[in-house]
């Protein structure tokens, strides 16, 4: 059975993306830690991130490390967290987190709720950050 993020990367799920190449994708998480929270995913379906082959891994390392340049510029911070769980979903996902303090990487506080405006303006601005470049 597909992942929710293969559902995403097929469009059968819409996601606020941000970022986007021929092998990764990167959207806003709906329930996130603090605004600007991106999930950053190879679009090949793979469980476990050290399953990857060393070229997507590396590749999919990249793409989240630009991400987090535009991400850091649009949601200003100390510094952008990232985190590899890889429970809640059976899929490869990098979190990228605008931190200015550790409580702000506590995944087992309560998640925001944001609307899909917020969610929306915040894609944009990440979006305007990394059309910089």
């Amino acid at each position: 059975m597909a992942s929710i993020f293969s559902k995403i990367v097929s469009g059968e799920i819409p996601a606020h993306i941000v970022a986007e190449t021929t092998e990764f994708l990167a959207f806003l998480d709906v329930s996130p830690l603090v605004m600007g929270h991106v999930l950053v995913i190879p679009k090949k379906e793979i469980d476990y991130i050290f399953d990857m082959d060393e070229e997507s891994y590396f590749g999919l390392t990249l793409f989240a490390k630009i991400v987090a340049t535009g991400l850091k510029e649009a949601f200003p911070c100390k510094k952008v967290g990232v985190a590899v769980i890889g429970l809640e979903v059976p899929h490869v996902h990098i979190h990228l987190i605008p931190m200015n303090n550790v409580s702000d990487m506590n995944f087992s506080r309560a998640k925001l709720q944001p609307t899909q405006e917020e969610l929306a303006e915040a894609a944009v601005k990440i979006k305007a950050a990394l059309s910089k470049d």
